[in-house]
Formats: C-alpha cells, structure tokens, sequence
C-alpha cells in the first residue's frame, strides 16, 4: 500500500467506520462473551478475562474482518469475484464471507497445507489453488491471478476495510468491560491489533493495547525498532497464524501511531497454555490463538484487568497430540530419565517401587541391555518416562532415586 492511501485510511472516522462494520457483521457473527478466568487471574494475580474468538463462526476472528470487505463491495467488484492467499483462517473467513454474499472466492494456499484445511476452504464452495511451499509464495500468485482474470483481492490484514472488521472485537470488549485495564493481543501480519487499536484508542484512549509476539516471528519488533516495515528472512515458530515476515503498511501505521508496548514469549509458554486452555477452560485453541495468553504473566499487576484475545481455535488433531505432550513437559507434568542398572534381578522392581512411593506414576519404561554405555559391561539401562504433579514433585523423585544411589540422568 502506498504512503498516500495509508495517510487517506489513517485519517478516517475510525469509529464510525467499526460501527457500520459491527452493523454488517451483526446477521453472521457468533457472541463471544468475555469469559472471567479464575485460574489465570490466581496465576497472574489480576483479573484476566478471554475474549474467545475461537468459538466464531470459522472458529477464528478472520471472518470479521473479510465479511466486512465483501460486504463492502460494489456491484461491479461482486461481479468480478474475490480472491485471497491464506494457508488457513483467512481462507475459511473469505470463503464462508463470499458464500453468504454470493460472490466467487478463490483462494490460493501453500502446496504444504493439510488436506484438512483445504477441505474446510471448499466446504464454503471456494476454489481453491495450490500454489508455492510457503504462504509469501501463495500470495505472489494470487496478486498475479489477480490481475489476470480483473479480481478483487481481499487482503489478509494490510486492508482499512478488513481493519474495521477486526476491530469491532475491541467494540464489544469495551462495551462489555468498560473498565478495562489493558488488552493483549497476538501480533502477525498486524491486522488484528490494527483493528482493536482504531477503535480503543478512540473509545477508551485509558486502555493499553499490548501486543504480543512469539520469540521465533520478531518482525513486528524489529520494524518498530527501524520505524518502517522491514521483512524478516526467516520465521521459526509453532503459531503459524502469527508466522509472518513483514507487517503491512497500513498495519504498522496504526501499531507505530498507538500501540502502547510489545511483549515476547517462548514457543514453550505457547504450547504450555494450549493444554492450560484445555484442562482449564475445556477450550481448544490454536498456538496463535494464546500467544496473548502467554503473555499475561507479564503485564499482571494487582487490581489490573486485563483481557486476552483468544484468536482462533483452527488446530488439527496430530499438532494437539504433540502440542499436549510439550505442554506436560514444561508444566512439568511429564518427566523421563534414564539410569543405568546392575544386569541382574531385582534392580527394575526397586525403581518401580521407588517411583510408586514417590507418587510417580509409570507411563512407559524400556529396559534395554544394548543401552548400556559399556557394551561389554554387566550393566543395563533403564529409561524411565513417568507422569507427575509439577516441577517441585520432580525435584523430590529425582532427589529420592540419587539418594538410593541411581545414577539418573534426565532426558525431559
């Protein structure tokens, strides 16, 4: 977008603008409740509400956003038909958007993406175009079948009407939490808490909008460190729906004009609180959709109410297996050691009842002779994976197995 129209969209009404948007979205969203959190306000030491909008319609809030650009669309626009590049909830909001408005939507995804996404995209009667390994790639091409076939390109955040859509999310948080002390939101592409600040910024200029990125995906950061966009070369993290190289122009005007302070999380907090979400709240995000979450331990303060945007819930079912495992381990749920044993009878029952005493309960153990570091030796080695009750319970069995003479080493 050039400086032009991101001085003309800055310089907008932003209020009016969310309002007609939330007027839009009115016949198609789903409510979402903020949801008062005890076991994250206990852990933080604050209140701390959710705003859960994996439970939307598309189970993410990208179909406010691309409602409100279809929705906004002239007839001449209509009769062209969409188009878009998204490796998941952008697609599915485009795609559910257009089918309620009656307009042909293509979207163009990354060769890599689960059939499962795709199927979902065309359950919406999308058209769907495989193209690139990864979403940049995806987004050349469809700028490029754009223009060749004169479609509408709905953007997936670097769009002032898409922007409006997201931020009828800080409308309804405002509405329902007048007093709200700060709002944590994940940062990606930026139109999300692009979006919120346009609105609270102009209704509540009091609320703090804190954005919130994981370790592995810092363009954000390092663009507001140069003040300009600039592209990352690589992304390495878990929350794809956060994963990208380089904010928008538009996105990042709003971020550098109003956002109040970024915050920065570890893949490991991400994972640990999508099982917390799960044994918790009984909900089921997407490692997107807790970075805010993640980053809650860090803005708490007592008295404060802070409200996390739970983005999305779009998570496929073999990453929750291995996302849950992770979880365990950093919550110190899950632990595994190795030791090695004199080869001869009795020394697996002594652990075992060593572990049972301790209140560790066996998962899997592997008693394998050709583990032993001396292959020649009379020795065995045990690897040991048991489920326990926190980090300081690991602690007492690790402590229990030295002193009983295991020479233990901890693998996780």
């Amino acid at each position: 977008m050039d400086s032009k129209d991101v001085k003309k969209y800055m310089a907008q009404d932003h209020r009016a603008r969310i309002e007609e948007a939330a007027g839009r979205l009115a016949p198609v969203l789903k409510e979402t409740p903020l949801i008062k959190s005890d076991f994250y306000s206990a852990e933080a030491g604050c209140d701390v509400y959710l705003k859960p909008e994996n439970l939307q319609t598309t189970g993410s809030f990208k179909i406010r956003g691309a409602y409100n650009k279809i929705a906004s669309l002239d007839k001449a626009e209509i009769r062209k038909g969409v188009i878009s590049a998204s490796a998941g909830n952008h697609a599915q909001g485009v795609a559910f958007s257009a089918q309620k408005r009656g307009v042909k939507a293509t979207i163009v995804m990354p060769n890599i993406t689960p059939l499962l996404k795709v199927d979902a995209t065309e359950a919406y009667g999308a058209d769907v175009v495989l193209a690139g390994d990864v979403y940049d790639e995806s987004f050349e091409a469809a700028t490029r079948i754009a223009a060749q076939k004169k479609l509408t390109f709905v953007h997936p955040f670097d769009d002032y009407d898409v922007l409006c859509g997201q931020g009828t999310i800080a409308k309804e948080i405002l509405e329902e939490l007048p007093g709200a002390d700060e709002i944590l939101v994940p940062i990606g592409g930026g139109g999300l808490i692009a979006g919120i600040l346009l609105w609270a910024k102009a209704a509540s200029p009091k609320t703090k909008v804190i954005g919130v990125i994981p370790e592995g995906s810092p363009a954000i950061k390092h663009s507001l460190e140069k003040g300009k966009a600039v592209r990352e070369k690589d992304i390495h993290t878990c929350a794809e729906g956060v994963a990208v190289k380089q904010p928008g122009d538009l996105t990042f005007a709003a971020i550098m004009k109003y956002m109040d302070e970024i915050v920065t999380v570890s893949e490991r907090d991400i994972m640990e609180n999508i099982l917390l979400m799960m044994e918790k709240h009984k909900l089921v995000t997407e490692a997107a959709g807790v970075v805010s979450l993640a980053g809650a331990k860090k803005r708490a303060r007592a008295g404060r109410k802070l409200v996390c945007v739970i983005s999305g819930g779009n998570i496929d079912t073999v990453t929750v297996s291995s996302v849950v495992n992770q979880g365990m381990i950093s919550r110190g749920r899950i632990m595994c050691f190795s030791v090695e044993l004199p080869d001869k009878p009795g020394q697996l029952v002594a652990v075992a009842q060593l572990l049972a005493r301790e209140g560790a309960n066996v998962i899997e153990l592997d008693h394998n002779q050709f583990k032993a570091l001396d292959r020649y030796s009379d020795k065995v080695v045990l690897e040991v994976t048991v489920e326990t009750n926190g980090h300081a319970h690991i602690d007492r069995v690790l402590k229990a197995l030295s002193a009983e003479g295991f020479p233990i080493s901890r693998i996780y």
